[in-house]
Order: structure tokens, then C-alpha cells, then sequence
């Protein structure tokens, strides 16, 4: 599955890392063009449903957007939407719109990525209705602020700014009204890996610091120290993209013990495979008379096994209302 990327422009060898924003959204438009899931609103960010893709990828991708979505909205419901969320290297993300269709909106709603990729996106809500409108519907005033690598509007925040410099990034969030005594959530899909572990341990640090009630959830590479993960990785090198923080990808325990070492009173991991195993049953059963599974016939269902067991999620949480976060899980 394609990874994301947070890093600045200024970095030219970053370019082909910076592919992988279109290469994630060009999967994910593919899966749901087979029924996977349904996304009115990816169509606005990539018109053609381009090459076909190997169902094990489709499968990744259903249980990726699925996992993931399963504890965002679990966050957002404990909170009765009075909480923020802050999307860290986000891309060409369709969430806001689907969190206002589903009418379980957070106050607000905040996505981080690199310049080129805001101005990108930006340019898509300006040009496509169905993008904007319902920003619009959720802004109060005539007049929201637009420019080219910033959106800020009453519920919908875009910025530009480069995750290693957490002084910049947190004068932005805080410029367009980050409250840190808001319940937080902060997700990151593939972007972490792209850092140093020391990097990366700041930023997760950081969130840990400035948000007393809160959770981060994390998506991305697991168990790279067998074959296949190795693999992995050298089919990246070879598109000049470098996992600076593969370290980290070790194992379960590894992905759990950089938030618990940066400040975050609960973690925990895991493998896609066994979240895969935990989506709704209806949907996912191995039963050929299940929806997912009659979508596409699988030849090697172990390729996919291993892809899944390749991927995780991790989530951290702090909790000083109270509000139960700990017990959030599958």
C-alpha cells in the first residue's frame, strides 16, 4: 500500500516520496470504483479510475480506511463531538466531508501536509462544488480565508507546513484557533516512517505535551525485519523512496513503546490481519457469501495475509477528563 509523505518541498530528493500522496488516492479510488466502500467525494480529487490493482491491495486499503475510521469515529462519539481533530500529512484525505454528511463533525477539523499538496487540494475545493459547499454550509460568515497553501474556515482548517518544525507547525495551528483544552485526536497514515525516529519522537512528544486529553492513532509498516518486509522496503529504495524510520516498524512493541516513551499513558497495536479479522463480520467473514469477500476472488489468499501482516494500527491516549478513552479498541 502507497505511503504518504510530510516533508517540505525544499528537499528535491523528496519528489518521488511526494508521488505516493497520488499513488494512496489513486488505490483507494480504484477499491471503491469495485464497491469496497462508497466515497462520493475522491472522484473531485482523481477523475479516472486509472490502472487496475491487485485485489490483495484493494483488500489493504478497505481494511486501512475501515480500521482507521472505526476509531476516529469511536473518538469523536465519546466526545459528543466536542473535541478537534488534527490529520498529520493528510493529502488528498476525503474525511471532512464524510464526518459532515455522517453528521458527527468535530468542532474542528485540521489537515497538515506540505505545501505543494495543500495548494493542490485547495485549488480542488475552490474549483469543484460539491467540495466546497459544504464547507461553506459550515462556516458562519461571508468571508472565510483562502490563500494558497492555507484554508481556514469555521470547522475546516488547511495548512502547509513541514512536521519536523514542530514550532512553526504548532504557531499555524494555533493561528487558525487550536484550542490544546480541547479532547484531540491526531492521526497520521503513513507518514511517521518518513522521519527519524528522533523526528518522529518529537512530534509524538510534542502532542503528548500540549493536549491533556487526547489520542493519537497511527497507520503504517509493522514487522520489517523479515523477508518480505525487506522486500518492502528495497521495492521503496528503488523509487528513491527511504523509510527514515523503519526502526520503529520492528514490531508491535516497538510501534507501542515510542508513544509510551514520549508521554502517552496507554498504547496499543495491531496487525491489520487481525483488524481485518474484527471489521464488521457481516462484511468481512471468510464465507464466499459475505460482500467484501464476493467482490473479488482472491488467487493467493497468503499474499495477502502477509501484506496485512506487514501493516498496523497503533493508538495512544491521555485522559485527563476521564472521558474513557483507554478502553477505545476493535
Amino acid at each position: 500500500m502507497a505511503a504518504r509523505h510530510p516533508f517540505t518541498d525544499t528537499d528535491t530528493s523528496d519528489e518521488a516520496v511526494r508521488a505516493t500522496c497520488d499513488d494512496a488516492t489513486a488505490c483507494k479510488r480504484f477499491a471503491i470504483s469495485k464497491g469496497y466502500w462508497t466515497d462520493p467525494y475522491i472522484q473531485y480529487f482523481v477523475r479516472s479510475v486509472g490502472e487496475r490493482k491487485a485485489p490483495e491491495i484493494n483488500r489493504g486499503y478497505y481494511s486501512r480506511v475501515k480500521g482507521v475510521n472505526h476509531l476516529l469515529d469511536a473518538f469523536i462519539r465519546k466526545t459528543k463531538c466536542d473535541c478537534q481533530v488534527i490529520n498529520l500529512g493528510a493529502g488528498l484525505d476525503t474525511t471532512f466531508w464524510r464526518l459532515k454528511d455522517e453528521n458527527i463533525l468535530p468542532r474542528k477539523f485540521f489537515e497538515v501536509d506540505f505545501p505543494t499538496v495543500v495548494a493542490r487540494k485547495i485549488h480542488y475545493i475552490k474549483t469543484k462544488p460539491p467540495l466546497s459547499k459544504p464547507v461553506i454550509e459550515t462556516h458562519s460568515t461571508d468571508s472565510l480565508l483562502l490563500d494558497a497553501h492555507s484554508l481556514d474556515s469555521d470547522r475546516y482548517c488547511i495548512i502547509g507546513a513541514d512536521l519536523r518544525d514542530i514550532a512553526t507547525l504548532y504557531e499555524k495551528l494555533k493561528k487558525f484557533q487550536l484550542n490544546p483544552e480541547l479532547p484531540t485526536l491526531l492521526l497520521s497514515e503513513c507518514v511517521l516512517v518518513y522521519m527519524t525516529p528522533a523526528q518522529s519522537s518529537s512530534l509524538v512528544h510534542w502532542a503528548a505535551d500540549t493536549f491533556h486529553t487526547a489520542m493519537f492513532i497511527n497507520y503504517e509498516q509493522v514487522n520489517m525485519n523479515d523477508r518480505f518486509g525487506q522486500v518492502m522496503i528495497e521495492n521503496l529504495q528503488r523509487r528513491q523512496c527511504t523509510l527514515a524510520g523503519v526502526e520503529v516498524c520492528r514490531s508491535l512493541d516497538s510501534q507501542k513503546e515510542r508513544f509510551l516513551l514520549s508521554g502517552w499513558d496507554h498504547a496499543d497495536a495491531l496487525d491489520m490481519v487481525t483488524v481485518y479479522s474484527m471489521l464488521p463480520q457481516d462484511e468481512v467473514e471468510s464465507s464466499y457469501s459475505h460482500r467484501i469477500e464476493r467482490l473479488e476472488f482472491l488467487d493467493e489468499k497468503e499474499l495477502l495475509q502477509q501484506l496485512l501482516q506487514h501493516y498496523s494500527i497503533c493508538w495512544a491516549t491521555k485522559d485527563k477528563l476521564r472521558l474513557g478513552l483507554s478502553q477505545l479498541a476493535f
